[in-house]
């Protein structure tokens, strides 16, 4: 067994408006596990941290590049590392990082081709296939407080021209479909919420629906029909073809707000190939999550091949919990200290469906793991 010595940290270089990173808390918990980690200069500034913030005297914590970042057993980011950045990896060093095995084949076979072995953190499950890195609640009230945000510059106080409660209809019945009716009863918002109740607002009614209602034309568009927000929160069996074409977007009122809360990217190279749910919107982040019907920005983010000609406001986010980046991080750590604590422990290659819980869900996934099964 190759023991695992050091981690590193490098910068996340997406969109300006990505500011999450792993706090000083956990940093100082990988430490005391024994690991030597080396943070890329520059590393949290951009949420007010500093090196001695992460370092605290601990002699086990170290200021580096970013090439030293990438050259250590274990790299540790949240987002995938851009194609360049993956070349400063040593063959064999492990990365963890939000990988997306399934919608990604392009980065699958670079990682192959590199070399480098990789925990995907969105696949690491239990034995009942329950997400242990997951912030889908985030993602739900984050992506709600935006669509009601956008809702509320149309109505005021978010109360419709006749007085009737706000509807919202929910595709999918998943964790993130069932944390978004939540946050739909609730304006995406608490204290929103708490102060539309005490004014005597109308409220909210959520619908939630799943396959058996959203492949039927019929039943969609007299539904669709009635929605003020419409949300996407779906997990797709046939991510090649969309829930909601372009074409029943016409079927939804001209104020209405879609909620994209599955964010799939459009990956037309990809055998077969990526659309996203909803037809014809764009892709935003968290430098751009919401976008009127008339943005110029619109057309930018996704391919010329897709119709887009219907068209109401949008909010949509590559990363919905980085709208909140430290509440987030904080999340995350208190999920990840006890796989950390068995990667380091066991290494990668000896990860088994034959250890204990953690164990067994840092081996399904792995890079190893999933191309056995693709």
């Amino acid at each position: 067994m190759t023991a695992l010595k050091t981690l590193g940290l490098p910068r996340m270089r997406n969109e300006a408006g990505e500011r999450r990173v792993f706090l000083p808390d956990f940093v100082q918990f990988i430490a005391s596990l024994g690991v030597n980690v080396y943070i890329e200069e520059g590393y949290g500034s951009r949420s007010g941290y500093t090196f001695e913030h992460y370092k605290r005297a601990n002699p086990l914590i170290h200021k580096t590049n970013q090439q030293g970042a990438y050259q250590q057993d274990v790299v540790l980011i949240l987002r995938s590392p851009k194609p360049d950045e993956l070349q400063l990896m040593k063959p064999g060093g492990i990365l963890f990082s939000m990988l997306h095995f399934p919608t990604r084949p392009r980065r699958v076979q670079r990682l192959v081709d590199l070399g480098i072995k990789a925990i995907s953190m969105d696949s690491i499950a239990n034995d009942v296939n329950i997400r242990l890195i997951e912030n889908m609640q985030a993602v739900a009230w984050n992506g709600l407080e935006a669509a009601f945000d956008v809702l509320e510059k149309c109505w005021p106080g978010l109360v419709p021209p006749d007085g009737r409660p706000i509807r919202v209809l929910v595709l999918g019945t998943g964790m993130v479909g069932k944390y978004a009716i939540d946050a739909a009863t609730k304006l995406g918002n608490i204290e929103r919420n708490n102060d539309h109740i005490a004014g005597g607002g109308p409220g909210a009614l959520a619908i939630s629906v799943g396959r058996s209602i959203t492949t039927n034309p019929q039943t969609m568009q007299l539904l669709m029909g009635q929605a003020d927000i419409l949300v996407d929160a779906t997990q797709r069996r046939d991510t090649s073809q969309p829930v909601v074409s372009n074409e029943w977007i016409a079927w939804l009122p001209e104020h209405a707000v879609i909620a994209d809360l599955a964010v799939d990217p459009y990956t037309l190279g990809a055998d077969p190939p990526v659309v996203r749910g909803i037809e014809g919107i764009p892709q935003g982040s968290l430098d751009q999550y919401i976008f009127d019907a008339a943005d110029p920005n619109w057309d930018k983010t996704m391919p010329e091949s897709i119709p887009s000609k219907n068209r109401r406001a949008t909010v949509t986010c590559y990363s919905w919990p980085g709208v909140h980046p430290e509440a987030c991080m904080d999340h995350y750590a208190s999920q990840m200290e006890p796989l950390i604590e068995v990667l380091f422990e066991r290494g990668y290659d000896e990860l088994s469906l034959e250890g204990e819980y953690f164990e067994r869900a840092l081996y399904r996934a792995t890079l190893k793991y999933f191309m056995e099964g693709a």
